[in-house]
């Protein structure tokens, strides 16, 4: 069996990760693009930010690319001409030399002519504006008593570096230097200098540099990177078009389908996606349209048979009012003659009366949530002070107080509450809320406070009984809910009293909560605005006035720390 391609392997793991690397640049900078000083309105528009990543991304890539090219290009035209120009300085050197060896000099006089007769011949063998600036510098280290002037030809002496001077002094060959030179105007362009010994006679040993423009090399490049500059822009204004279509394209099917989640979640359950095409988007909208119509047949069903269970109530407890009248008007004539029953029918008569008033008390509760279910419940507002009224509640369920043992504890402030309420619903949330604390207060006091506030009103009633769990509290306003079933009760109850009070709380545009701890008590909290129909604000009550012991106090309660 023949063995992988070891070439096709490498290319492959590079290939792999080229495109970890890229996914994971993408990831980081969704990331980035996510971060929270990141402008609300770019967090929430996918467009933008994928709109944003791709124009990025294209720049960076743009970016490196053009300055990779850029600086390819850079230095392969630095290259190409400076061999061209290291040729040509060689040639034109040994053409010097010659020249020099070849001829008579006798004088300083001479010499000095001789050494400008070959510059001049140097720099008009160039025509056009790229012949060289020409340099003839003694060598420091020549002792020849024959001393010539220096010959320098444009303002190029100042180019000539220390470091360049001390190649060419001490080495033979040719030396050259990158410099920067200087026009009439005052702008700079790059230039090379090449530098190699020179031999006069009778003066002895000399430098001959030459020193070479690259303004033109310079112009050539400046129009290359122009050109990839405006190829870039275009490119990135493309892709950016590009992007902005693709993702508008994807995401015009994505807000339709949001758009009909809201209606859906407003209740029209008729709304449904316009479905397009053969592609994942047209997939998702038969997707979301198949769950939209199963979820309207649901909620259709259960629509009804909410109805039916309505009409069940309520036409049930519509049916049991005139049985229970007749039974109420004959148990009221064996009531008030129970004086001459004897004790065995007697026991009975009293049962029989308590189940009827329980019965009663029941068929109130059930006619009272039909009405609500089915909206037609009917409020009648009155400014009423909600003081007064807690003090008549008290004094009606004072006999059930005594009777538990509970003493009912009313902290009023100073000034009235009033409120504009309907005072039979909040009668009964207090009267409801009052029974509810005295049944579970264990015998322990039970507090009721009020307050006020510029724009609403509270009452909390507090109990100091068996308490309540956080599973308990958060179903304690259920309907036929009973903490405890085996628990004994002193009213009988229906199970319906704090559904009812939370359903008056709500109709009244209040609110209505419960806290509770096990151990320590219970504590509910009516919250209603001042006037009807307008803005309630923060309660003015806290929900409990629990207040968690300190390590110091739990110790002193408990008897120290456990040994």
């Amino acid at each position: 069996m023949s063995g992988a391609n070891p070439a096709v392997f490498r290319r492959s793991r590079r290939q792999r990760r080229v495109s970890q690397f890229l996914n994971t640049t993408m990831r980081h900078l969704l990331d980035f693009m996510q971060a929270s000083w990141v402008p609300l309105r770019l967090r929430k528009s996918l467009t933008l930010r994928m709109g944003l990543t791709m124009l990025i991304s294209t720049l960076v890539i743009l970016s490196g690319v053009g300055l990779y090219t850029a600086n390819s290009i850079r230095d392969g035209i630095f290259q190409e001409r400076l061999n061209q120009l290291l040729v040509e300085s060689a040639s034109r050197a040994k053409t010097a030399q010659s020249r020099l060896d070849q001829a008579p000099v006798s004088t300083v006089e001479q010499v000095q002519s001789l050494a400008q007769e070959v510059v001049t011949a140097i720099t008009t063998m160039t025509s056009g504006g790229n012949a060289p600036s020409v340099l003839i510098l003694r060598n420091p280290n020549e002792t020849s008593a024959i001393v010539i002037n220096e010959i320098v030809t444009g303002n190029s002496r100042e180019t000539i570096s220390p470091e360049l001077r001390q190649s060419v002094e001490k080495k033979t060959g040719q030396y050259w230097q990158s410099v920067k030179l200087t026009d009439a105007e005052g702008r700079t362009f790059p230039g090379i200098a090449v530098g190699t010994a020179l031999n006069l006679p009778l003066a002895g040993a000399h430098e001959l540099y030459f020193v070479y423009s690259l303004a033109d090399e310079q112009a050539n490049l400046n129009l290359v990177m122009q050109v990839l500059a405006g190829g870039g822009l275009a490119l990135l204004l493309l892709v950016g078009a590009m992007t902005w279509v693709v993702v508008y394209s994807v995401l015009v099917p994505v807000r339709r389908t949001v758009r009909t989640a809201e209606r859906l979640a407003a209740g029209d359950l008729n709304a449904r996606v316009l479905s397009q095409g053969q592609d994942e988007m047209a997939q998702l909208a038969d997707s979301f349209n198949k769950m939209a119509g199963s979820l309207q047949s649901k909620i259709d069903t259960l629509g009804q048979l909410s109805r039916l269970q309505q009409r069940f109530v309520s036409d049930v407890s519509h049916e049991l009012r005139t049985p229970l009248t007749t039974m109420r008007i004959a148990d009221d004539v064996i009531f008030d003659a129970r004086a001459e029953l004897d004790p065995a029918a007697l026991r009975s008569a009293e049962l029989l009366h308590d189940q009827i008033d329980r019965f009663d008390a029941m068929l109130a509760d059930l006619l009272e949530i039909s009405r609500i279910d089915s909206g037609s419940a009917r409020l009648s507002f009155e400014t009423v002070d909600i003081n007064s009224l807690v003090r008549k509640v008290i004094a009606d369920n004072d006999s059930l107080a005594q009777q538990v043992g509970c003493e009912v504890v009313f902290n009023p402030p100073p000034y009235p509450c009033t409120a504009e309420v309907d005072t039979r619903r909040v009668t009964r949330i207090v009267r409801n809320l009052l029974v509810n604390a005295i049944e579970h207060s264990e015998g322990n006091p039970v507090t009721i406070t009020t307050d006020t506030s510029e724009t609403a009103v509270a009452l909390r009633v507090s109990d100091h009984g068996v308490g309540m769990t956080p599973e308990v509290t958060s179903r304690v306003f259920d309907r036929f809910y009973r903490a405890d079933p085996a628990r004994t009760r002193t009213t009988g109850g229906t199970g319906l009293g704090l559904a009812i009070s939370l359903e008056d709380a709500r109709l009244s545009g209040g609110t209505l909560e419960a806290w509770g701890k096990s151990g320590y008590g219970s504590s509910f909290r009516l919250t209603l605005p001042r006037q009807n129909g307008t803005e309630m604000g923060p309660s003015p009550l806290e929900l409990t006035d629990y207040v968690e012991p300190k390590l110091e106090e739990y110790q002193a309660q408990t008897g120290g720390e456990d040994a």
